[in-house]
């Protein structure tokens, strides 16, 4: 599927709405965003692929992507797009609805394909939910992301962030008004980091085992670019979210240091 794209001009809603993420999170934490995506693949075709740790993340992963100049376009879930008024938004935005557990879920798939071709940049939880490994490091992921790399030939860049669990609440929208207010007290640091890109073309598209392989990279390499923003927590996180439920039957295994 590498054919020639035209690019594509994200709307202005979806600009502004960028710049209101950015206001929001301003009076709940200190946004520090590091690393960068080299300026050839701003604009796409891209696939951002990024940890899933809080209902804040699309939030802080909208103020960080326009700290870089980038207006990714994500892959949400199907209830969204239903929302009477944030479902129309979502689609003027030109973001892509996922309706996970149906059969229109490979159509979605298909999608975010022609939409990474025609010059998009796509934005991708792998994990397919907010992690519940204990020690809340990335869990082993769904195959779609690699599945849409293997499609369309398109580097993954991926995308680190911590400290947004501190910010709102697993079970959000329940306790969000009193952890909102946790937050604009204390202010915590919300950490996001572009890593390097990840080129996937070496593996057979079709081949039984590329997608389960190009997913394991694209977790390690989220792993990798994940851990200069938790140096203190290796292993527990400082703070622990009470809402959130454990799972362990997803934990991935974490590649040695360096």
């Amino acid at each position: 599927m590498n054919t020639p794209h035209s690019g594509w001009r994200p709307p202005r809603l979806w600009r502004a709405a960028q710049l209101l993420a950015r206001l929001i999170v301003a009076p709940l934490a200190r946004l520090e965003v590091t690393g960068d995506v080299p300026a050839h693949l701003r604009r796409g075709p891209l696939i951002l692929a990024a940890n899933h740790i809080s209902p804040f993340d699309p939030i802080v992963l909208g103020a960080a992507c326009r700290a870089r100049g980038i207006s990714p376009r994500f892959m949400a879930t199907g209830g969204l797009f239903r929302a009477p008024v944030l479902g129309t938004l979502m689609r003027h935005a030109g973001h892509l609805r996922v309706d996970r557990g149906t059969a229109a879920v490979h159509r979605a798939l298909d999608d975010a394909a022609d939409a990474v071709v025609a010059g998009s940049v796509v934005l991708v939880y792998p994990e397919g939910r907010i992690g519940l490994d204990p020690t809340m490091w990335p869990e082993r992921g769904k195959t779609g992301a690699a599945r849409l790399a293997l499609a369309c030939g398109a580097p993954v860049v991926p995308v680190a962030q911590w400290g947004s669990h501190e910010v709102l609440p697993y079970r959000a929208p329940r306790g969000m008004l009193r952890a909102l207010a946790r937050a604009g007290w204390r202010r915590p640091v919300v950490r996001v980091r572009f890593g390097d890109p990840l080129d996937l073309r070496d593996l057979t598209p079709h081949a039984p085992s590329a997608a389960r392989q190009g997913t394991d990279r694209i977790i390690d390499a989220i792993t990798e670019t994940l851990a200069p923003l938790r140096p203190d927590e290796p292993d527990t996180p400082r703070y622990v979210d009470p809402s959130r439920p454990v799972d362990t039957s997803r934990v991935h295994r974490r590649p040695p240091p360096g």
